[in-house]
């Protein structure tokens, strides 16, 4: 599986490949889709183009999303756009438009009772494990830690991702039998998708992770990251 990232927290200063509105991201969405995604992560946003947990720009985005494409589609449960973590689980709660997963960070304050509320309501819960924190072992611990969707490895070392991609893995051991999508970003978002490939891992790669190509020219789109990104990964699956 490659997930395309469309966005990320980015925004109109890192250019305008990035889609901030609903009807910006499902042409993005859609033009990834085409060039071989198989999934989406998105992250709603305000007008002023801030992250968002709202009900009504959620619902948007997934709907004008939904309307161009066929595969599943993910939103972002960040603090950053909710710091309180009680205000974080009631807006999940006020969700009229359910996606069919969501990212939870498990570093973060309140990440276990977040994803509570997301499989209360039968969304897939993506469980965010970034390198450089304590979520690898708090998720071991975790009871909910069988009934995730599958696990984010997120590599966020950029000068030496995969020997920080390698000791990621290590800690998660059997993640609790669930799957694992590996992925880094910036300057390491290349090299950790081909060790994905390598590994047979699934993967992502979009406009949140990085904004240039393997040989450093900006990139013009997602579908022209998934469509190298599937490259990459073809490329290191046949060389390992």
């Amino acid at each position: 599986m490659v997930q395309v990232c469309l966005n990320g927290p980015r925004g109109a200063a890192d250019g305008t490949a990035v889609p901030l509105t609903p009807e910006a991201m499902a042409r993005s969405a859609a033009e990834a889709v085409a060039a071989g995604a198989t999934d989406i992560h998105v992250h709603p946003k305000t007008p002023c183009g801030q992250d968002t947990l709202s009900p009504r720009v959620v619902a948007a985005t997934l709907e004008a999303i939904r309307a161009l494409v066929p595969v599943p589609v993910g939103v972002t449960t960040g603090a950053w756009s909710e710091p309180d973590p009680a205000a974080r689980v009631a807006r999940v709660r006020e969700w009229t438009v359910l996606p069919d997963h969501a990212s939870v960070n498990w570093h973060e304050p309140g990440a276990e009772s977040v994803a509570a509320a997301l499989i209360e309501r039968g969304v897939g819960v993506e469980a965010g494990i970034w390198s450089g924190t304590d979520a690898a072992a708090r998720f071991a611990r975790s009871p909910l830690g069988p009934r995730v969707l599958r696990v984010l490895a997120e590599v966020t070392d950029t000068e030496a991702a995969e020997t920080a991609a390698d000791r990621l893995l290590a800690d998660l051991g059997p993640a609790h039998g669930r799957p694992v999508l590996l992925h880094g970003e910036d300057a390491g978002a290349w090299p950790v998708l081909r060790l994905a490939g390598r590994l047979g891992l699934a993967t992502r790669v979009g406009l949140e992770d990085t904004l240039v190509l393997p040989d450093g020219q900006r990139a013009v789109s997602n579908a022209q990251l998934v469509a190298e990104g599937l490259v990459q990964y073809g490329c290191a699956q046949r060389s390992s």
